[in-house]
């Protein structure tokens, strides 16, 4: 079944060049195109085109206006926006806005076709930039809202130690290890208690299991 494509570019190069890539696949077929937005909602809403390829910096309507016009005139045509913008906020705008997939300009021709095929079986498309920006971005803020373990409150000296302790060492045997004092050991030792608000070093060493500090395999 050929995906009827319709395209809205403000540069005339730009249509053409997509316009040779699009139909010179067998499944698709370019049905239209305009070099504003206004006259591309006007096309759409007319020829019903299956996708529509939507350039997000266009005269008189922008791409996201249009977008928005033509999921509520059009809600069968699916809007896929070519843009030269990476940043999540064009992106998240653009899907907002109704659009199925996000093609950056720069890789425009196999993603093009790819978003295409992808849209009109109803399934999302971004490109390969894009969606590896939101990724990163994605665990950057997973990370800034993971609460801090209570180990964090230990220096890398306190972790040291109470690991040590943790696989059943004596004061005496971590001072050796470490080349410190016994005194010194007591002394990181009771900080650390203070720091986690633990009485005995029992309850210590359950704290550090319970937070993933283990033998040493």
């Amino acid at each position: 079944m050929t995906i009827r494509v319709f395209l809205a570019d403000d540069h005339a190069v730009v249509r053409e060049g997509l316009r040779a890539y699009l139909d010179g696949e067998q499944d698709i077929e370019v049905v239209g195109e305009a070099g504003n937005g206004r006259d591309a909602l006007a096309q759409i809403e007319e020829a019903v085109p299956d996708v529509a390829v939507m350039d997000i910096a266009m005269p008189e309507i922008n791409g996201i206006e249009a977008t928005e016009q033509i999921c509520r005139l059009c809600p069968e045509t699916h809007v896929v926006i070519l843009s030269m913008h990476s940043t999540n906020e064009y992106v998240f705008s653009a899907l907002r806005a109704g659009a199925k997939a996000y093609v950056l300009k720069e890789s425009a021709g196999k993603e093009l076709i790819n978003a295409v095929r992808a849209v009109q079986r109803g399934h999302h498309y971004l490109s390969l930039k894009v969606s590896d920006q939101l990724i990163v971005d994605y665990v950057k803020q997973r990370e800034a809202a993971q609460p801090l373990s209570p180990l964090d409150a230990l220096t890398a000296r306190e972790q040291q130690i109470l690991r040590l302790l943790t696989e059943g060492a004596t004061t005496s045997e971590i001072a050796a290890a470490l080349s410190l004092s016994k005194s010194t050991i007591n002394t990181y030792r009771s900080r650390m208690m203070r720091k986690l608000d633990i009485d005995d070093l029992a309850s210590l060493i359950r704290f550090a299991m319970r937070h993933g500090v283990t033998e040493l395999q």
